[in-house]
C-alpha cells in the first residue's frame, strides 16, 4: 500500500484570495471589454482594500477600470486641443493604472510609448500579464510597460506626454504629484498635458500655476458601456459605487509661466 503523499506546505506571504473584488463569490462580473479580447480588467476593489503599508494607502481611491468609450472620447477631445506635437511624438503615462485597460487601450493609438504606473504590487502584477496578452494578440502599436511605483514620486519622460489619472487618489497625493511636476517642468523641452477623468479633485489643478485647464464638462459613456457598468456595479456587495452615463472630466496643458 502507497504511502500517501504529505500536503505541501503553504508558501509564506502568498495571499489566500484574490484582492476583495476581484473573484466571482464578490460579485464579479466581467466587462465585454475582457470578454471580447481575453484580457483581465474587470472588478471593484475599494480603496481601504488596496492598503500596502504605504503612506498614500488612506488617499487611495477604489479600483475600477474606465469605461472604454470615455477614454476613446476623452482621447478625441485631446486630439482637438491641438497638441504641440504628433501622437507619435507624445509618451502615454497612466498614472494608478490598476489592472491596465487605459494602458490597453491607449496602446491601440500610436504613441511614441505607453507607461502604466501602478503602486499595488497584485494590480500592477495582473497588468503586465495584460500587456503581454495585448502584444501577443497584435494589438499594440506602441511600446508598452507598467512600472510598479508610486505615481507622486514617477518621473515623467522626456519630450512630450499626456498623463491620464481616473480619479486614482486624493487631493493630498494629486498636490503633491502637480507640485513636484512643477518645479521639474520649468524650462522642461515637451508639452505636458493631463486628462483627468471621474475629476473629484478638480480644485487642486485649478489652483496650480502653470497649468491651464483646456476642457471641462461631461463625456458620455455608451450606451453598450453604460449597461455593461449598471450591471457590473449593481451586483457588488453593499452597493457603494453606482454607475451614471458620464464621467465629468477635464483637460489641463502645462504652459508654465505664461499663465502667471
Amino acid at each position: 500500500m502507497n504511502a500517501r503523499t504529505p500536503a505541501k506546505p503553504a508558501k509564506p506571504g502568498r495571499p489566500s484570495r484574490l484582492l476583495p473584488g476581484l473573484a466571482a463569490r464578490d460579485g464579479l462580473i466581467r466587462h465585454p471589454f475582457d470578454l471580447e479580447f481575453g484580457v483581465r480588467t474587470s472588478g471593484l476593489v475599494a480603496g481601504r482594500h488596496l492598503t500596502v503599508g504605504h503612506a498614500h494607502d488612506r488617499h487611495m481611491t477604489a479600483y475600477y477600470a474606465v469605461a472604454p468609450s470615455i477614454f476613446q472620447a476623452l482621447m478625441v477631445r485631446w486630439r482637438r486641443c491641438r497638441p504641440a506635437a504628433p501622437i507619435d511624438g507624445f509618451t502615454f503615462v497612466d498614472l494608478g493604472a490598476g489592472m491596465g485597460r487605459a494602458v490597453l487601450l491607449a496602446a491601440e493609438f500610436p504613441f511614441r510609448a505607453v507607461v502604466g504606473v501602478e503602486l499595488h504590487p497584485t494590480l500592477a502584477r495582473i497588468a503586465r500579464k495584460n500587456l503581454a496578452l495585448w502584444r501577443a494578440a497584435g494589438r499594440a502599436r506602441a511600446p508598452m510597460r507598467m512600472v510598479h511605483a508610486d505615481a507622486a514620486d514617477f518621473e515623467l519622460p522626456a519630450g512630450p506626454c499626456v498623463a491620464f489619472l481616473f480619479n486614482p487618489f486624493g487631493a493630498p497625493v494629486l498636490r503633491r504629484l502637480l507640485n513636484r511636476w512643477r518645479r521639474s517642468l520649468t524650462g522642461r523641452e515637451g508639452q505636458v498635458d493631463i486628462l483627468y477623468v471621474n475629476n473629484e479633485q478638480e480644485r487642486v489643478l485649478e489652483r496650480q500655476a502653470g497649468f491651464k485647464r483646456l476642457f471641462l464638462g461631461p463625456v458620455r459613456r455608451s450606451h453598450a458601456d453604460l449597461v455593461a457598468d449598471r450591471r457590473i456595479l449593481t451586483h457588488q456587495p453593499g452597493g457603494e459605487y453606482a454607475a451614471t452615463g458620464w464621467e465629468d472630466c477635464s483637460i489641463y496643458r502645462w504652459i508654465g509661466k505664461r499663465s502667471l
